[in-house]
């Protein structure tokens, strides 16, 4: 069956005034369908590097990356696009949620750009919701809503194009600990009752080991350990 995830020495390189700087330095892994895998790390080891390149953001130095079987790096401009729409979803630190919009319009404007017309819209960002549990605050805007609230609407809209896999960077970096464990046992819930494919971004090897069933290291651009549980 083909992986979820495959890359071979792959690498991401740029220049900052003089110096090269090895963002990645030949990672090579895969990732089964359906895994559940966190990303561990310090600053600067190469983790949002990596979950960007697989989320279409940034294209690869070098090497090859393929996600569910298609070639990112030898994408175009417009593949990228479609695969950042149907085949990821991603959900950071920050929330990313326009201000001036209700829950429901946040997650539903993620399917406008798929061309799913606006009763469907607005139908499954309502069902979507639910299954996040806010079904009670559709109507309410970012500020109306708490942390774990606003990235339980991020991840809903990250779901909401149906992606294959999702990308989670630092999800509960701006949460206390007991919003921070809610909002990871509903990513776990859609790992494993979902089946959806997930990368966890997370410095902290401890969480990562109790909700992840695989596991990468990464220091200076290149993978130091791996396991699986």
């Amino acid at each position: 069956m083909t992986a979820a995830l495959e890359t071979q020495d792959l690498k991401k390189h740029y220049t900052m005034g003089q110096e090269l700087v090895r963002a990645l330095d030949g990672v090579t892994i895969r990732l089964e369908r359906g895994e559940f895998l966190g990303l561990l790390g310090t600053s600067g080891s190469g983790k949002s590097t990596l979950l960007n390149l697989i989320g279409g953001l940034d294209r690869p130095t070098l090497g090859s990356l393929a996600v569910f079987g298609s070639n990112l790096a030898a994408m175009s401009r417009e593949e990228l696009s479609v695969h950042r729409r149907r085949s990821v979803g991603m959900i950071f630190q920050s929330f990313n949620l326009i201000p001036t919009m209700t829950a429901l319009e946040n997650v539903a404007l993620a399917m406008m750009f798929a061309g799913i017309p606006g009763k469907r819209r607005e139908q499954r960002a309502r069902e979507l919701l639910d299954q996040v549990g806010l079904g009670g605050r559709q109507q309410h805007r970012p500020k109306e809503l708490s942390g774990g609230e606003q990235q339980r609407v991020a991840i809903a809209r990250a779901l909401a194009n149906n992606p294959e896999i999702l990308l989670a960077d630092e999800p509960t970096g701006n949460l206390d600990s007991k919003t921070a464990r809610e909002i990871l046992n509903l990513l776990h819930d859609l790992n494993v009752r979902g089946g959806k494919t997930l990368i966890l971004v997370t410095h902290d090897a401890a969480l990562a080991s109790q909700y992840a069933g695989h596991t990468l290291t990464l220091l200076d651009g290149r993978v130091i350990a791996e396991a699986r549980s």
